[in-house]
């Protein structure tokens, strides 16, 4: 399945996988990662006969960077580019819900952002003891939409969640499997995705109908308790990325980030 190029898509005996393979990058969530993961989502949603669990799991030292900073500055310029990336966000959040599969997350390096966002709307989530976890939105000047809501609220609860999206702040994996957005630890990164597929490859041993039907009611649970916080929050989320205090935050990030070391 050679029609990514951020990511890789492969099946194999009723396990699919999808790898984000740009380390380079911290596998940021640029407009080529953006479109692509939705797409590898409804790829595989389309075979859904085929597939009894998915892992998602990264390449290098990061899981993923999240959003990427010159993006977000393009779409605060252009209202077509906005536009799209938020349908984009609204369709890996609902492919992930929604799927009638169980959802691993192999977490073996920092998930900031998105990339916390999507380990949040899995079913779980395997991580090495030292990987950092964090949503920045508001350190960006955004709302913690795309799905930050959603996840965070139904894996630690509502307090815990508005502690760490009002502020922005970091947990390791460590804290946040005491907390319950991790269900599954490791001691080293490179024993996060043989334990995530191990986990899959278990699953997809069962008898598949209990196990879609189990997904399928989490799934109605999720969106009856959480769906229309995610789809305000969202909203507000895109408002905030239009603003014009946003565009200097990210832009002062961006100069600190490029500024020679």
């Amino acid at each position: 399945m050679d029609h990514f190029s951020a990511l890789s898509v492969d099946v194999c005996e009723a396990v699919a996988h999808i790898r984000f393979i740009r380390p380079d990058l911290h596998n940021r969530f640029d407009e080529l990662a953006h479109t692509e993961f939705p797409m590898a989502l409804a790829f595989l949603a389309a075979r859904e006969d085929d597939i009894a669990a998915l892992v998602i799991s990264a390449e290098g030292k990061s899981f993923s960077a999240g959003g990427d900073l010159d993006m977000m500055l393009r779409a605060n310029a252009s209202e077509e580019l906005l536009q799209r990336i938020f349908r984009e966000g609204e369709a890996i959040i609902d492919s992930l819900v929604d799927a009638p599969y169980p959802i691993i997350a192999a977490v073996q390096g920092a998930a900031i952002g998105l990339g916390a966002s999507i380990i949040g709307c899995c079913d779980m989530v395997v991580a090495s003891r030292g990987a950092k976890i964090a949503d920045p939105h508001v350190v960006l000047g955004l709302v913690a939409g795309d799905g930050g809501v959603l996840g965070w609220s139904q894996s630690v609860g509502i307090m815990r969640a508005k502690r760490y999206l009002l502020t922005g702040d970091a947990i390791v994996a460590e804290d946040a499997y005491a907390m319950g957005l991790v269900t599954d630890l490791t001691d080293h990164p490179d024993e996060v995705l043989p334990a995530a597929m191990a986990l899959a490859t278990r699953i997809a041993k069962l008898p598949r109908g209990g196990v879609r039907g189990t997904k399928k009611a989490f799934a109605r649970l999720s969106r009856d308790l959480y769906r229309a916080a995610c789809e305000l929050s969202t909203a507000y989320e895109m408002h905030t990325l239009r603003g014009e205090e946003a565009r200097r935050t990210v832009e002062a990030l961006r100069a600190r980030r490029d500024a020679p070391k």
